[in-house]
């Protein structure tokens, strides 16, 4: 069993793409900068922004955060979203999801600049996506595809089953992964699927994304494959400090005995996500320096 360490692998990247700011510095008057908007005290939520601004500073992208109250009406929010369209200081942004419940999520998708949608979320992005266009892909499916190249494991021609079917990871990494270059036989399993079992044990990879706690058994999946655990769910730990332990979708004891190459979780494709987001905001400052020329 070798370990997809994705931590190792996102670090590496950092100094890649500080490098690569370094060398903006050098060129340019102003250095990218990646907005992030949170709406509520959602304490993942913050976590998640507040470890995004982290690897921001170690990288050199300029990072800010507009926070507002739970309460904010949509009509509010959709203003404040127009506002960062029109700031040609801002290269790109997100906004941190889940939002409350009487917001519309994919209208406030629909509502972000494509050219600043650095989370790969707007409809114009996700169809050049599916239609192999250069674009802005979704960071954690961005993220997994370059831990499998840096890897250099063998997708081609392989079985590939994807477990779970969001906008977020299930369905592009199921596009990218059939996609050529990767060229895996992708099956994208769901709640609906009745034979999953029979699924999970034909396949040479398996990518899940299901947010429940070690779901994916030893008896589901054959020797030599390779997992890629997109899970993580606290679930309570009277014997940690913080009286939780984070768990993926994988029972990792058991099906590491048998895995090729497997992610842990933490430190997998969390920090992959992270980085590929950078990269992403780097890629929007070079289309907005493109623009205003």
């Amino acid at each position: 069993m070798n370990l997809l360490e994705g931590k190792k692998v996102a670090e590496t990247i950092k100094e890649e793409l500080k490098l690569k700011v370094d060398k903006i510095k050098n060129t340019s008057h102003r250095t990218p900068h990646l907005k992030a908007v949170l709406v509520g005290n959602n304490g993942a939520s913050l976590t998640y922004v507040n470890n995004k601004i982290t690897a921001c500073k170690k990288v050199g992208i300029r990072s800010t955060l507009t926070q507002f109250e739970s309460d904010i009406t949509e009509n509010s929010l959709l203003e404040e979203i127009k506002k960062i369209n029109e700031d040609n200081d801002i290269d790109g942004y997100i906004v941190q999801l889940p939002l409350p419940k009487h917001i519309d999520e994919q209208k406030v998708i629909n509502e972000i600049s494509p050219q600043k949608d650095v989370d790969g979320f707007h409809p114009s992005n996700f169809g050049k996506m599916a239609l192999g266009m250069p674009t802005f892909i979704p960071a954690t499916p961005l993220g997994i595809i370059e831990l499998l190249d840096r890897y250099k494991i063998d997708t081609s021609s392989k079985q590939c089953v994807v477990l779970g079917r969001s906008h977020i990871v299930g369905r592009p990494i199921s596009i990218l992964m059939s996609q050529k270059g990767k060229n895996s036989t992708v099956t994208v399993a769901h709640s609906k699927t009745t034979n999953l079992q029979e699924l999970t044990k034909q396949a040479d990879i398996i990518i899940s994304a299901l947010g429940i706690p070690e779901f994916i058994k030893d008896d589901m999946v054959k020797e030599g494959v390779v997992v890629i655990d997109v899970g993580i769910t606290r679930v309570t730990d009277k014997t940690k400090l913080k009286g939780y332990s984070l768990k993926g979708d994988v029972d990792f004891e058991a099906v590491s005995k048998k895995a090729s190459y497997i992610t842990p979780v933490p430190g997998g494709v969390g920090p992959m996500t992270i980085v590929m987001l950078l990269y992403n905001t780097i890629r929007a400052w070079e289309l907005n320096q493109k623009s205003n020329a």
